[in-house]
């Protein structure tokens, strides 16, 4: 079963953006390669093994992948952080889990963002990746507020194939994602 954000993808975007970038072949069309959930804890170290350890289990009940610890590759004294020491929790999302994640993003997680006006159109790297940050993960509904211990903060990365950051503007407005100061438009 193909996931609805790919049908969309293939059905309304690729034709929107070979009409308006000029594309020749469908081939050089921009797609969304993977996604990227990052996740930082910032703890002490008597409680950073437990901040990691929720941080896997909430990102794994996020994404419905199993994420990976990251390390440190540096040491900073002013953080009392040596290199090695586990920092924080990952997960590399591609395929049809990537877009079912995308969809939950999209279309119920950032609704429920308080007094939310949209994404800022500006958290583009120059290269077509879009950044995007979320200072609470209670906004998924995955999450049972009972359950947590800490509140996280993580990133999400949408990694593009798009050259520049127009086209990856386009691509992303055009499957879904509510930009700021733009109309939305239909998923």
């Amino acid at each position: 079963m193909t996931p609805t954000l790919l049908n969309t993808y293939r059905e309304k975007a690729v034709p929107a953006l070979k009409e308006q970038f000029g594309y020749k072949n469908v081939h050089e069309v921009p797609r969304i390669e993977k996604v990227v959930v990052n996740c930082g804890v910032g703890k002490a170290e008597s409680e950073r093994k437990q901040a990691v350890q929720d941080a896997l289990d909430e990102i794994a009940l996020i994404t419905g992948q199993r994420g990976v610890a990251t390390v440190a590759k540096n040491s900073i004294s002013n953080f009392k952080l040596r290199a090695g020491e586990v920092v924080g929790a990952k997960v590399t999302l591609r395929g049809d889990r990537m877009y079912d994640f995308l969809l939950r993003l999209i279309g119920t997680a950032i609704p429920r963002i308080r007094d939310f006006r949209g994404v800022s159109p500006k958290a583009f790297d120059g290269r077509g990746n879009y950044t995007l940050g979320v200072s609470d993960h209670t906004i998924f509904p995955e999450i049972e507020l009972d359950k947590i211990r800490r509140a996280l903060g993580f990133d999400i990365c949408i990694v593009t194939t798009a050259g520049t950051d127009d086209e990856a503007r386009e691509l992303l407005a055009l499957m879904g994602m509510p930009f700021r100061g733009r109309e939305k438009k239909a998923a």
